[in-house]
């Protein structure tokens, strides 16, 4: 693992305004106004998965509304059925007077820079993806190995069969940063207790693992997360968007005592039909990152210096154990505590073969 590089870089974009959403290219978005009026309208694009994922897209729509109804801005918004879409929808996004674009996901990243570049006078920012360099394009990432780590340490120590479990959507950087920090986080349990437990689903020297091949909830995932669960692992981190939803059903179906850890939103809270099996989560604070960024733009201070979410500035973390707190070592939550302090100062060391680009 000494050779693996982390190189993360963590970036939010939020737009503001009312609601509108278009879905694929088929029609016109519509929107509305709050009380209060600005001329600056802000705009969003989501990814496959669409702003009601319970992840990513949603935070990121989330910041964007939180934005508008705070500014009194008109946002528009154009939801994607598939990535044949990405350019027209920001086309049709760009017709409509959007002052900033935020693209939600990595998968946006060829699409918004044929756009920016060829409409430099429109604001861009893009959320999970840091390779685009322009002057009008924002990355907004996060350095979610960090807080993974931290929930492989936890699910290291809950499990009872000594086997946990991750899987994702695509194999992509954005993805499998969770993996790597998940996995690295089990090891340094296993060195700091002299335990083995085993993780499945990934290899972080290898870097290869289970995939579902996208981002959708169905039988691949499902299927996915069942061959987890015939391994014997009893903690299971989906990273992928809607994909949890399987995983949470295989485990309801096994009804083992396996438990799910979320990806990106706090999963008890955003999913209350699984709070039953969710163990914790993998925080990216992406809905108050949007919102800065668009709340920015709207005042004129809009910046192409990407936007980095660390256990730092509280960019990233893991939700609570909730209903599990009570049956989580009593000693973990202050080696959690200490764990992340020794992340903050850099006297523990989280690596990752991901880069954000």
């Amino acid at each position: 693992m000494s050779s693996r590089t982390r190189q993360i870089a963590l970036s939010g974009l939020a737009l503001v305004g009312t609601v509108a959403v278009l879905a694929g290219c088929s029609a016109a978005p519509s929107d509305s106004s709050s009380a209060k009026s600005t001329s600056f309208r802000p705009c969003m694009v989501s990814d496959s998965g669409g702003f009601d994922d319970k992840s990513f897209n949603q935070l990121g729509f989330e910041g964007l509304q939180d934005a508008a109804k705070d500014l009194g801005a008109t946002y528009k918004s154009a939801e994607s059925k598939d990535s044949t879409v990405y350019d027209s929808n920001i086309e049709q996004l760009i017709g409509q007077n959007c002052k900033l674009i935020v693209t939600v996901g990595f998968n946006l990243a060829d699409a918004t820079k044929k756009q920016a570049a060829a409409n430099p006078d429109t604001d861009f920012a893009i959320i999970d993806d840091n390779s685009i360099d322009a002057k009008n394009v924002k990355p907004i990432t996060f350095d979610t190995s960090q807080a993974a780590f931290l929930a492989g340490y936890a699910a290291a120590s809950y499990s009872k069969s000594g086997v946990v479990g991750t899987f994702g959507g695509m194999q992509i950087p954005t993805v499998t940063i969770f993996m790597d920090g998940f996995a690295d986080g089990v090891k340094y349990y296993n060195d700091q207790k002299k335990k083995d437990v085993k993780v499945v689903g990934w290899d972080v020297d290898s870097q290869k693992g289970s995939f579902t091949g996208g981002f959708e909830a169905g039988t691949q995932a499902k299927s996915v997360a069942q061959t987890l669960l015939d391994q014997n692992a009893d903690v299971i981190l989906p990273v992928g968007g809607p994909i949890y939803q399987s995983a949470a059903e295989a485990i309801k179906d096994a009804n083992n005592g396996s438990v799910l850890i979320g990806a990106d939103s706090d999963l008890y809270e955003a999913d209350p039909r699984y709070k039953d099996i969710a163990f914790t989560s993998v925080e990216k604070g992406m809905r108050p990152a949007t919102k800065d960024v668009v709340e920015q733009a709207a005042k004129g201070d809009y910046s192409n210096t990407p936007y980095v979410g660390t256990l730092k500035n509280d960019g990233v973390g893991i939700a609570p154990f909730h209903d599990y707190e009570s049956k989580v070592d009593s000693g973990l939550q202050g080696e959690l505590d200490k764990i992340k302090s020794g992340i903050i100062d850099g006297s523990i060391t989280v690596k990752t073969e991901a880069t954000v680009k």
